[in-house]
């Protein structure tokens, strides 16, 4: 029963992939919109290649070249960017053959595995329909197919600091409890001391001070490496903003619209570490956000996740999801920034069958995040999962709030 329900699952995981690549126009698939990333058509085989390559165990496949050029993403963190051009792709068409093929030898397989092999596929394919939403709001409009979706109305919600007391939290969980990925593994209880948090996400309005305070030139408040990254990239602002000559203005995934200041501002942790430096505050731990978030039970039926929302909604607009501190939405709206650099927890253990997953990453040159955006699958939400990105990746939806002792 429990592997005709993952399947039933994998299947609506499918629609909403297939529904997510349906928005490009045809000539957008060969686009690389960002430039640490593949063009977007390995996407389109990557999913159905990775099922493949993890359930088709030892069965002879009919299409090895393109299990082996769909099979792993990329994420260079050496300044050595891919240099593919779109004719080194196969054709739409092929893809889409081997899609189809694909996902039928899958389906015949998908009894044979542990039910561990098949919530990686489900998992995985959700998180890459997140992946495919940033990655398609980096394209033109003209490349689009636009859902019309009406902004949320700016609200004025008020900061405040709530006070966290010493205690317990738990990073991680125990292997008895159900499905993980390793980097999960093993629970870690920790005692944590007091603190204090703020009860809202950085808006767009309170770091636009930061920027026309002149934070992005001001050479404190940044680390050599983070500000070598920014002079590079000739960084002067968040890259969701753009300036027109009417002021500031915000990149949507289907329209350009007025700055709205009271959405929260989406940045790379370099960009949320100078701002908090500016404040001398700092960014919190995974523990202390652990613990600000999980102390008790939260409700995220009105949360701005689980793809219920193309964009943000201002900060402070869902109270039914406060955790038990009064501390709004750490858990949707853009996932938060620690300042904890992604690391395995005690006891952990690579997945036999996919040993990079996580330990590629161990290697100090990315940070843990925390929580869900808007584009994040609810199964991604629970308590023990660990996101990671690079300091100096501007793209994904992610916020950022402050913590003092």
């Amino acid at each position: 029963m429990r592997t005709l329900e993952l399947h039933q699952q994998l299947t609506q995981a499918r629609q909403a992939s297939d529904q997510l690549l349906a928005i490009l126009t045809p000539e957008a698939l060969y686009q690389r919109p960002i430039a640490e990333r593949h063009r977007l058509i390995f996407y389109l085989g990557h999913l159905e290649a990775f099922d493949r390559n993890l359930l088709g165990g030892t069965t002879p496949s009919r299409f090895p070249e393109l299990d082996r050029l769909f099979a792993f993403g990329i994420d260079p963190t050496d300044g050595q960017l891919p240099t593919d051009q779109p004719g080194d792709w196969p054709d739409r068409q092929t893809v889409q053959d081997y899609v189809v093929h694909t996902r039928a030898e899958v389906d015949q397989l998908f009894e044979q595995n542990p039910e561990q092999k098949t919530q990686v596929a489900l998992e995985h394919r959700w998180m890459h329909c997140e992946t495919l939403a940033y990655l398609f709001h980096q394209l033109p409009y003209s490349q689009k197919q636009a859902i019309r979706q009406v902004p949320a109305a700016e609200t004025a919600a008020v900061l405040q600091w709530r006070h966290v007391p010493a205690g317990p939290t738990r990073l991680g969980k125990h292997r008895a409890d159900g499905f993980g990925w390793d980097n999960e593994f093993s629970a870690q209880p920790l005692e944590v001391a007091e603190f204090s948090m703020e009860s809202l996400p950085v808006s767009n309005g309170r770091f636009l001070e930061f920027v026309q305070a002149g934070g992005y030139n001001h050479r404190e408040l940044w680390s050599e490496q983070d500000w070598h990254w920014k002079e590079t990239t000739q960084l002067q602002h968040p890259g969701f903003w753009v300036k027109r000559p009417e002021g500031w203005h915000y990149k949507g995934m289907f329209c350009e619209i007025p700055l709205p200041l009271s959405w929260p501002v989406y940045v790379s942790h370099a960009e949320a570490c100078a701002f908090t430096r500016w404040l001398g505050l700092s960014l919190p731990s995974e523990a202390q956000f652990q613990r600000a978030a999980y102390s008790g039970p939260l409700n995220l039926e009105s949360a701005n996740l689980d793809f219920r929302s193309w964009e943000p909604r201002p900060v402070g607009s869902d109270p039914a999801s406060d955790s038990a501190f009064g501390i709004s939405e750490l858990v949707g709206n853009g996932w938060e920034w620690t300042s904890t650099p992604f690391g395995p927890l005690p006891g952990f253990e690579a997945f036999d069958f996919y040993k990079g997953y996580s330990a590629d990453f161990f290697d100090g040159k990315h940070y843990v995040l925390k929580g869900a955006s808007a584009r994040t699958a609810l199964c991604l939400t629970r308590p023990s999962f660990r996101n990671w990105f690079q300091p100096h990746y501007p793209h994904v939806y992610a916020k950022f709030r402050c913590v003092r002792p």
